[in-house]
């Protein structure tokens, strides 16, 4: 049977759109908001392609390529799945920018709804990233982390102990963050929460905590993918394996 969607958002963000543009059509540029390393080759027919955690994703064609206004890029797969991703940049009145994006896409099979939400709420994470990083940290580059954290089969058990860990007294945005990692003190904002990820601005990273899919309904890890501006402020992905484990025992 499979399953068709689409959704079409507008961002209204302080960024240029040479800097939304920046942050949309280079491999640094992904490498700050969306997750793992990237590649992007500008023009039409060219390849956007990520390697998370050692495991390439398929890669993306270019369809449409006109610098500081319009990028689109499309996956397929032999079953008939395709994901399509489009974002159009104005100029906004006043200064900065909007940007449009639009992501649609097919999943084959009757079991597809788990990797809808599963998708759903990672897209939901992503566009949330991007206008945070458009918003404050525009023209940075960060270095993507990615950890592994243990498997999880109770999630409603497992996000109350890391919200816990984190200090949250809600889900809203800019709910205050503090916790302890490596010995010292970090303190930040939540800036989007849903049931499957929180993510959390501090003045030098923004820190990810996901839920993994399971499509097998047998448990799957809690990740960690951050963006850290200051690689200097942040113990790496060994601390992050520790804390991680530590608060989800």
């Amino acid at each position: 049977m499979g399953h068709g969607f689409e959704s079409d958002d507008r961002i209204e963000v302080d960024a240029t759109p040479e800097q939304v543009w920046a942050a949309i059509a280079t491999g640094p540029g992904h490498d700050s908001w969306f997750m793992g390393a990237n590649v992007v080759e500008p023009g039409v027919g060219g390849q956007v392609s990520s390697d998370f955690a050692g495991g390439a994703i398929p890669a993306a064609t270019v369809t449409a390529w006109e610098p500081g206004r319009h990028l689109g890029y499309r996956a397929s797969g032999p079953d008939g799945r395709f994901l399509a991703s489009e974002y159009l940049i104005e100029a906004r009145d006043g200064g900065g920018a909007v940007l449009r994006v639009v992501t649609s896409g097919f999943l084959p099979g009757d079991d597809w709804q788990g990797e809808y939400e599963a998708m759903r709420a990672g897209s939901c994470l992503f566009r949330s990233t991007l206008a945070c990083y458009l918003d404050h940290f525009a023209g940075r580059v960060a270095r993507p982390l990615t950890v592994f954290g243990p498997t999880v089969t109770d999630w409603a058990g497992a996000w109350k102990q890391l919200d816990d860990a984190l200090g949250l007294g809600g889900l809203d945005r800019d709910t205050p963050v503090r916790f302890t990692l490596g010995g010292r003190s970090v303190e930040g904002v939540l800036y989007g929460a849903n049931e499957q990820v929180r993510g959390i601005r501090t003045p030098q990273a923004m820190y990810r905590f996901v839920q993994a899919f399971d499509p097998h309904g047998t448990g799957s890890p809690m990740l960690a993918m951050h963006h850290v501006f200051d690689p200097t402020l942040d113990p790496g992905e060994a601390a992050w394996n520790a804390w991680l484990t530590d608060v989800l025992s």
